[in-house]
């Protein structure tokens, strides 16, 4: 066992590691641009909304009111009328790339926090290189990887962008695991 006192270390670098990755990913490379597109029509729909005072929050559209009304005649017309969807709505104003940059960061320290407290119990001080990398790899994964499937499986995301975060989540655990594996303390490596 390795107290997370003494995995300080990879936790902050393998954050700030991850940080930069994900920075190269989505500013130096096209590979997240169309992840999502205009909605047709979008100054009368932007208007409709301002008209019904739509506030932040979390909409499904169709919206039953219950679990059984869900399943009523008149929702089922519905929802085969369509459109059907989900639609978050976020304060008005610019986005704040620094608050969302700064959350990131603090994600990425709670990720290598929970890799370093399950790493921390599972492996031994001089444990080898490989064994750090694969438990805090897969580790790593879990928390990077899978966020977005319950969006695509729950809310219709498509498979295709989830396709490119799990991308990501692989490239962000590599990172995290490689860093871990490096800054284990007494690590044998062979």
């Amino acid at each position: 066992m390795v107290p997370l006192a003494e995995l300080w270390l990879p936790i902050l670098l393998s954050a700030v590691f991850v940080f930069v990755a994900s920075s190269v990913i989505h500013m130096a490379t096209p590979m997240h641009k169309g992840d999502v597109v205009k909605l047709p029509g979008e100054e009368k729909l932007l208007e409709a909304m301002r008209a019904q005072g739509v506030r932040p929050g979390a909409y499904m559209f169709p919206c039953a009111a219950s679990m059984k009304d869900s399943c009523s005649p008149e929702m089922v017309a519905k929802q085969n009328l369509g459109p059907v969807g989900f639609l978050t709505v976020i304060p008005n104003g610019p986005i704040n790339l620094g608050k969302n940059l700064a959350q990131w960061f603090v994600f990425c320290l709670a990720v290598g926090l929970l890799v370093a407290y399950a790493a921390g119990h599972s492996l031994a001080r001089g444990s080898e290189y490989l064994s750090v990398f694969r438990l805090t790899g897969t580790a790593a994964f879990l928390g990077y990887g899978l966020t977005n499937v319950c969006d695509s499986i729950w809310k219709g995301s498509p498979w295709k962008s989830t396709g490119k975060f799990l991308f990501d989540g692989i490239v962000y655990a590599l990172v995290t695991a490689g860093t871990f594996g490096w800054l284990w303390p007494d690590a044998v490596r062979t």
